[in-house]
């Protein structure tokens, strides 16, 4: 019962870590074109990021599924993965490094269950789904193809 307090705990800090890291992205235009000022911007993110995290799982449960094998993943890998998440947010911040809270959380989760069972098998590098490429799993298909090709795709869009 400890062990899960615990991770609730370090799960709330990560989020406080996320809001701080990552606000002044989704802030930045309306603060900048003056339609709120910054009180009123922070104070609807902060808002926004409290709804998300409380009622929105299934974005959390889409990108967790299908890293790694879920028989390894106990309360101490997440309790690993979140601090692991956490020190890499708090070392970006602090040396001004551009860095995605969700990349940290993943590389976290993926970290804390290699640790766990001492060997790199447990990681789902590729798992193609033959019906709809956007349903495959694995750490290429939500992790690397994402990264690499959504810069170009904004690019196109942009």
């Amino acid at each position: 019962m400890l062990l899960i307090f615990c991770v609730i705990l370090i799960a709330v800090v990560f989020e406080y870590i996320n809001g701080f890291h990552d606000t002044a992205n989704s802030i930045a235009t309306v603060v900048a074109t003056r339609v709120l000022s910054p009180r009123q911007a922070v104070v609807l993110a902060a808002a926004t990021n409290l709804v998300g995290a409380l009622w929105g799982t299934a974005v959390a449960k889409t990108i967790a599924a299908g890293l790694v094998d879920t028989s390894i993943v106990s309360q101490e890998v997440l309790l690993c993965a979140l601090l692991g998440g956490i020190v890499w947010n708090l070392v970006t911040w602090y040396v001004g490094l551009p860095s995605s809270s969700s990349h940290a959380l993943i590389g976290g989760l993926v970290g804390a269950s290699v640790a766990a069972a001492r060997t790199w098998d447990v990681v789902i590098w590729s798992q193609p789904d033959s019906r709809h490429w956007y349903q495959s799993k694995g750490v290429l298909w939500k992790v690397i193809v994402p990264m690499f090709s959504s810069p170009f795709c904004g690019f196109l869009l942009g």
